[in-house]
């Protein structure tokens, strides 16, 4: 009786498999029997007839070039180097390894930079790409536009030594205003000048995780117990002390502050 039992069963189960297959097919066909059609791209290259043609080509030349420029940009001419080698600093003062992971650190660097640097973003856009696109003004004037709300933002932040250095470096002229130095000039200074902020800030970051590590390990060597790792001792009270002191929200606002 068990056997038929199963017997049954199993035909029945087959007969269901096949129907939805069979069902499966009728719905297939039904659904593609129309003839779908897709749209055909094209790219080629085809002589330019007017001078216009040779005007919009070179202008889709420079902005590809700029798009290819762009992460650079976004890098080392904002306040992204600044933000991303404090949290680093932090992370390595905690001594949590991986945690957090890189992914979390450089998107949190990336939405305070754009939290940052959005009203040099609305201002280029309102001043140089929006009357750009109307026909208003040109392509060159649209990139000096757009590059003095940069400049002025790298202006704040370099030092003078720093934009010394590299003026005397360049062997060009003392300049007497602001507009007179050079883009090339100014981006490798306010790099570096970023650079020593950063590390400052991040010298600071150090001193009460190193205090902790000290006292730990002078206890544990007081103790007699010289075979255990004082990192192992010291990170939970790290933790506990960057926890009770809030200081995602101290570091957020220290960084954006010192801009």
């Amino acid at each position: 009786m068990k056997n038929s039992n199963l017997k049954k069963k199993k035909r029945r189960i087959v007969l269901v498999i096949a129907a939805a297959a069979v069902f499966s097919v009728f719905l297939y066909g039904a659904l593609f029997a129309a003839p779908v059609t897709l749209p055909k791209v094209e790219i080629g290259i085809t002589p330019a007839k007017t001078p216009k043609d040779v005007a919009a080509t070179i202008q889709i030349l420079l902005l590809l070039s700029i798009l290819t420029l762009a992460p650079a940009i976004l890098v080392l001419m904002t306040s992204f180097t600044r933000i991303i080698i404090v949290l680093s600093f932090l992370r390595q003062a905690l001594g949590s390894q991986q945690i957090p992971p890189n992914q979390i650190l450089i998107g949190l660097a990336l939405f305070m930079t754009f939290y940052l640097m959005r009203p040099v973003g609305v201002e280029i856009y309102e001043k140089a790409w929006t009357p750009y696109l109307n026909n208003e003004i040109t392509l060159e004037e649209s990139i000096k536009t757009a590059l003095k709300p940069v400049r002025q933002f790298m202006f704040k932040q370099t030092r003078e030594k720093d934009l010394a250095l590299f003026i005397f470096l360049s062997k060009s002229e003392r300049p007497k205003t602001q507009v007179d130095v050079p883009t090339g000039v100014l981006v490798p200074a306010f790099i570096i000048s970023e650079l020593k902020t950063a590390f400052t800030v991040g010298f600071l970051i150090y001193i009460p995780f190193l205090i902790i590590d000290m006292v730990v390990a002078s206890t544990l060597m007081s103790m007699g117990m010289l075979m255990l790792p004082p990192v192992m001792i010291s990170l939970p009270f790290k933790i506990l002390l960057f926890i009770l002191v809030d200081g995602w929200h101290l570091i957020s606002r220290a960084l954006i502050i010192s801009f």
